[in-house]
């Protein structure tokens, strides 16, 4: 029964870091992607509205940056994710959310006081490492 076992795990383990080179190798294509749409947008278009858009792109491409860069640190820390890289994460995705859905001020203001726990968070766990 302990050799089934270890066989179940080092089965799950492989499909688990399969599934994440496929997911790293999708999110290099949209990297990709958007990095052809930047320079597509920089060099054609000169409407303000459009350099509104650029800035939401670019977000979205460290959104892709960020994944990818936690991947690869998944690979390096011996198949573990640092919770730190699920903090950036969610500090860049709200930051996004602040620039691009600002109509609202109390939306607004909701997404600020959740980056601000993600920054807490952060910080303690940067103190707590320390020790």
């Amino acid at each position: 029964m302990k050799k089934y076992k270890i066989k179940l795990s080092e089965i799950l383990q492989f499909s688990l870091n399969a599934a994440l080179i496929l997911l790293a190798s999708a999110l290099c294509i949209l990297l990709g992607k958007e990095i052809i749409y930047f320079v597509h947008l920089s060099v054609f278009t000169h409407d303000f509205d459009q350099h509104y858009l650029l800035l939401e792109r670019i977000l979205i491409f460290f959104l892709y940056f960020e994944f990818i860069a936690m991947i690869v640190k998944y690979f390096q820390e011996n198949y573990h994710f640092p919770l730190r890289y699920f903090l950036y994460i969610g500090i860049t995705a709200m930051i996004r959310l602040v620039i691009v859905e600002h109509d609202n001020p109390v939306n607004t203001l909701l997404h600020t006081l959740a980056i601000l726990v993600l920054i807490i968070g952060y910080y303690i766990i940067k103190s707590s490492s320390k020790r």
